[in-house]
Parts: structure tokens; sequence; C-alpha cells
């Protein structure tokens, strides 16, 4: 098999082009730097033609006509002078539907492409995609939400006209996802061909979470970004960051036994933490009535005393970082950990809340 892809140099282009690389499927790209001559020449290898290039935002409008309808044609006529069953996935928009000179273009790129395949033996898939969003769109181009990630991650403010303005958003591994599915299975049983999940949110929802995706770094925190359209806005929201920014500072909090430092902080999951200890300091002395923790010494020999507090049965657990072992905590045992190594010792540690000063849930205990 081998694939073309039109507007390879694009934002859906782009993402495409890398997972046909990993793939490992040959293809060939057409730009705006080719010529004619070089897509018929590309069309006559193909087996499958991705057509994602175009104009959304010309100088001139004129360039709809070139860009977006004849284009089209000029792949189609190509195709159709094949001989060849070469089937294209064109990317539309739902503006198609509407009545400006963007929609009327796609409108007509599609009838060029019903045509070709009511005449041939030749297939194709439609999609009529809403807002695209992720990794490379063009700010100030693509995507609006490209733009509030773009200006945000460089301290530059957004702007937000219409808060309650309602977007239909779909995200760019899986529109990625949807179209290689296509080439892989090329099952055409379908005519309404739609990328999901469709994402429904406001401008307001957007800006609001990308705020604080900024700000999460002086909170040492994180929005719940493990699943949904907040992993996805996150993911690309950090694609945005300019190299100088890819790392940042935490506090630490020194003393004589060692340094304290918190690393992150989750809405729903506790927090995560790293401490140091000298050889021979005890750390600890306490328990806890509901907070649990987990602890692993990455660095150094460490010895935990556990003492229940109504049996007041002792247990000690010895641990090394050569054995990588997870120590916790249950509740109802007050906890101490010693470094008995010779050099310094580094433990990370989650905690199962967020530290509460006001209600910290850690009480003072001497064995």
């Amino acid at each position: 098999m081998r694939v073309l892809v039109t507007g390879a140099n694009g934002f859906i282009g782009k993402n495409i082009v890398i997972r046909l690389r990993e793939m490992g499927i040959k293809y060939d790209t057409f730009t705006r730097y080719n010529t004619k001559e070089d897509l018929a020449k590309f069309i006559k290898k193909s087996n499958f033609i991705f057509h994602f290039a175009g104009e959304n935002r010309p100088a001139d409008e004129n360039d709809f006509i070139s860009s977006n309808i004849e284009l089209t044609s000029d792949i189609c006529n190509e195709v159709k002078k094949s001989k060849k069953p070469i089937s294209i996935l064109f990317a539309s928009s739902t503006q198609a539907v509407l009545d400006n000179a963007y929609g009327q273009s796609k409108m007509a790129a599609e009838l060029s492409i019903k045509t070709l395949i009511n005449t041939t033996n030749n297939k194709a898939f439609i999609y009529r995609l809403p807002g695209v969003f992720g990794k490379w769109a063009k700010n100030n181009y693509n995507s609006v939400v490209a733009t509030f990630c773009y200006n945000t991650c460089r301290g530059l403010a957004i702007q937000v006209d219409n808060p309650d303005k309602l977007l239909k958003l779909v995200y760019i591994d899986d529109v990625v996802d949807e179209f290689i599915s296509k080439l892989l299975a090329q099952d055409y049983s379908k005519t309404d061909f739609k990328v999901e999940p469709e994402y429904r949110v406001t401008l307001k929802e957007i800006s609001d979470l990308i705020v604080k995706f900024r700000e999460s770094r002086n909170l040492l925190s994180t929005e719940p970004v493990g699943r949904g359209f907040a992993r996805k806005l996150y993911a690309t929201y950090l694609s945005y960051l300019p190299p100088e920014s890819f790392s940042y500072s935490i506090p630490a909090y020194s003393d004589e036994r060692g340094i304290f430092s918190e690393i992150l902080k989750t809405k729903d999951s506790g927090q995560f933490s790293f401490f140091t200890a000298k050889p021979g300091v005890t750390r600890g002395g306490h328990y806890h009535h509901s907070k649990t923790e987990k602890f692993l010494v990455v660095e150094g020999k460490a010895k935990f005393r556990f003492k229940n507090l109504i049996t007041q049965k002792i247990h000690d657990v010895f641990t090394d970082s050569l054995e990588l072992k997870i120590v916790e905590t249950p509740p109802g045992w007050s906890h101490d950990i010693t470094n008995i190594g010779n050099t310094k010792m580094i433990v990370i540690l989650w905690a199962s809340e967020i530290f509460n000063p006001k209600a910290p849930d850690t009480y003072a205990f001497q064995f």
C-alpha cells in the first residue's frame, strides 16, 4: 500500500504523516510547493489519498477556488485517469452547509468527490469535521484552542469576546485514529462518517481550564487530567510550551535533618513529595486516624518502625534503594523512618490527602 497525503504540512497532515511513519506505511506528501505534475505522479503510485490540502483563512477569498475547489477537482480527474481503485478520505467541514465562501468551497469539493465515486469504481470517505484541537495547530489560524494555549504559555492575554459561545470540538489523536482505521479497514458500509468523541464546551470553560493549567505550577497542583476532555486539552496546552518553559522550580524546606519538598497536589487523590535524611537521622514519629502514606526509598537504607496505638505491638521494616519496596502506613499505627546507612537517604512520599494545617490528622507519638 502507498498513501498520498495532501496538505502534509498542515495541522492534520503533520499528525497523519507521523502516524504513517510510525506504522511503516509508505507515503508521498503534496504541499503548496508541489506542482500539478507532482500530483499526477503521486496519484499514479497511490492506493489511498488523505486529502487535507486547502485554505480556511486566505487573504483573498479567490484562493478558496484554487485551493479547495480546483485542487480537489484535479485530484478527482487524476484518479479517474489512473483507472485504479484509489480511495479518497476528504477532510471537509461542518461549515459546508453554511452560506459563506469557505463553506461553499468545501461543498463544491465534496461534490467533485461524489461525482467521481458515482461514475467510477473508486470509493471515498467524507468527514465534515467540527473544530479540531491538539498539537501542531497554528495559533491565530487553525483553532481558538491553539491561540489560547499559545498565549497563556507565554503570559500573553487571551480575549474571550463571547464566553458562553458553545464549540463543537474533536481531538487530533481521535481524528488520526479514525482516519487510520479507514485506511486499514476501508469499510464503506456507512455514509455518515464522524469522529468521536465530540466535545461540546464553552469558550469560558476552555479558557478557565487553560488558565488553571498555567497556575498549577505555582500551586504545585494538577487538575483531573487523566481522562476525557481535560486530558486532551492539557496535552494540547503543554505542546505549546516554549522550550525554555519545559522545567520549573519548586520550593524546598531545609533543617538539620535534611530537606522536604512538595512535588504535586491532586484534586482528589492526595499529594506527592520527597524528603532527605542525613545518616542516623529519624523523621516522622507520628500517627494518623485516616490519612495514609506510601514511602519509597530511592537512595540509601532505611528502617521503618511501627507501633500499634492499642496493642503497643512494634513492627520494623528494613528497605533500601536496591529493592525498591513500597512501605505503607496504616491508620492507628505510629511510625517513623531512620536513615541506617552511611550516606544521605532520599525518600519519595505519597499521602492520601493534601496537607491541611487546620486539620492535619497528624499526631506526635514517641516510641
